[in-house]
């Protein structure tokens, strides 16, 4: 039999037959080598077709107790207390990663064995200690650990668990702030765990929406001007969500943490998809415009050619470099074509009816010129009728976000 590589049972059973005909050759003769070759191909045939079935948890740990001559009570430590020892040794209650990475650390228990995967490792140390600087109180809050109806201090002594919930499918690294390649716009020290808690969380509420694939290149500037016309419409930020979606650009809505500063955020998926965030921490329609915007063309201009990951955006942040100012010119001219803006010649003492004639040819909401001429002449006492303040998130909200 000439050896070769096994990949059927009928190979097997051949390589078997041989394998005992010549099982008393020589060392070194050619059939002692042919046998030493047939009997490592048979066994990685076996390591593939017949592995060897891990030890259930339970198992592994009455097993390592035996070794060591532990008793139930000094697994305290590692699980918790007495009721949780009996409960975990009778099959009753699940480990949790917390009680995992205990019997790992401390009485080298494999972590497969305990995960059920082979080659499995827990998530590094590194990031779930940064996980802990995690504004924790404001996310058990919000709600943001599913399933999850404790306090505060329960979440912290359960929290790599909940941070594995939380992550997701982004994985663990996804809590390494070092990780992130992002760009930051801010006026105010930035919280960065907070920033991190605030970007996982968009990212999974995108995660969780099924959208069409995004084509790159889409949003050009015949697109925001379809867009912008949207905005002449009293429900124009749900239909830009709508827009957005048939287009594969997810468009979510989540407070700022504290700390954090933000207006909207544009970053991509794992998958390549995009996400536009929004914070509506101004609750205006001229700020949604103009921020939903200022995101998108980071995702025209940016995202796809410069190697950043995530654009974070405080709009009265001083950082104003080549990318934000990139931005703001895009968005400005797409909401409004800059020779239509000089042609206007507004100020803050033009009439509001003239705010309105003006958004009226254009087909677009008044917002968005009243608003540009506010921030422009940095007085925000003017034009208050016409800014739509308190319009956008109770649109939002009612349906449900």
């Amino acid at each position: 039999m000439k050896p070769k590589l096994i990949k059927t049972k009928t190979d097997y059973e051949a390589a078997l037959t041989r394998i005992e005909e010549i099982f008393h050759s020589k060392p070194r003769s050619p059939e002692g080598d042919e046998l030493d070759l047939l009997v490592t191909l048979v066994e990685l045939y076996e390591e593939k077709a017949y592995p060897i079935d891990l030890p259930d948890p339970v198992s592994a740990i009455r097993f390592r107790m035996n070794q060591q001559g532990l008793k139930a009570k000094d697994m305290i430590p590692y699980i918790g207390s007495a009721s949780k020892v009996s409960e975990v040794l009778a099959g009753k209650r699940p480990l949790s990663l917390t009680m995992i990475r205990k019997l790992v650390n401390g009485l080298g228990i494999p972590a497969d064995a305990l995960l059920q995967e082979p080659g499995t490792k827990l998530p590094s140390d590194e990031a779930i200690q940064q996980g802990r600087h995690f504004p924790v109180a404001e996310m058990v809050k919000r709600g943001w650990f599913a399933g999850f109806q404790g306090t505060v201090a329960e979440a912290k002594s359960q929290l790599e668990d909940l941070l594995n919930s939380f992550v997701g499918e982004l994985g663990p690294n996804a809590l390494m702030p070092v990780l992130n390649r992002q760009h930051v716009r801010t006026g105010s020290r930035q919280d960065e765990h907070a920033l991190t808690a605030w970007r996982i969380r968009v990212a999974t509420l995108a995660l969780a929406e099924s959208l069409p694939a995004y084509t790159t290149g889409v949003v050009t500037n015949d697109f925001l001007r379809e867009l912008a016309r949207l905005s002449y419409l009293n429900a124009g930020p749900l239909l830009a969500k709508e827009f957005l979606n048939k287009n594969g650009i997810h468009l979510v809505y989540e407070r700022h943490l504290p700390k954090t500063h933000l207006d909207g955020a544009a970053l991509k998926l794992p998958n390549g998809s995009p996400v536009i965030a929004l914070t509506l921490r101004h609750d205006r329609l001229d700020n949604f415009w103009f921020t939903l915007f200022h995101e998108l063309a980071h995702l025209a201009l940016h995202l796809d050619k410069d190697g950043i990951d995530a654009f974070f955006d405080d709009l009265e942040g001083s950082k104003k470099d080549r990318y934000e100012t990139e931005a703001d010119q895009l968005a400005s001219e797409t909401l409004i074509p800059e020779k239509d803006w000089k042609a206007s010649r507004f100020s803050t003492k033009s009439l509001p009816k003239s705010v309105e004639a003006f958004a009226e040819k254009l087909r677009i909401s008044p917002a968005i010129p009243a608003g540009r001429i506010r921030f422009e002449a940095n007085n925000y006492t003017v034009f208050k009728q016409l800014v739509g303040l308190g319009r956008v998130r109770t649109l939002f909200w009612n349906q449900g976000h």
